[in-house]
């Protein structure tokens, strides 16, 4: 996905995708795993309805994507409704010559901020089971 987003011209989400999804995610998961007792890797799991629920998913997506606007269409939704207004409005109304920083600083601000708070609780459940693993062992 990283490499997808730096093919769209999306750097910075492109760093974030290869912090996130390649580093903490394995961070976790193998953290979560040396937690996992020898006796519990043994066990047998029922594995018909995980396989249902993923094939249920995979049909619903299936069935979505001919809805979906072409790549790169400039008559999508997404570029008629507030695009242009951002694009005519920003450098006025707050003075930002950058408007995808003026989007990020200033009219999703919020959201931001709820990335940077997935990306510290993630950090912070990290540094949990790292810390759990030592626990066990003193």
């Amino acid at each position: 996905m990283a490499g997808t987003f730096t093919i769209l011209d999306a750097v910075d989400v492109a760093f974030t995708e290869a912090a996130v999804g390649a580093g903490i995610s394995t961070v976790l998961l193998l953290g979560a795993l040396s937690l996992v007792g020898q006796e519990d890797r043994g066990r047998r799991l029922h594995t018909v309805t995980p396989v249902a629920i993923v094939v249920l998913a995979g049909l619903m997506l299936i069935y979505s994507v001919p809805d979906m606007p072409q790549f790169g269409n400039s008559d999508a939704p997404i570029h008629n409704h507030v695009a242009p207004d951002y694009i005519k409005d920003t450098p006025n109304l707050i003075g930002i010559p950058n408007v995808v920083t003026a989007v990020l600083a200033d009219y999703r601000g919020f959201d931001t901020l709820g990335e940077v708070t997935v990306i510290f609780t993630a950090g912070i459940a990290v540094l949990l089971l790292l810390s759990g693993k030592r626990r066990k062992q003193r």
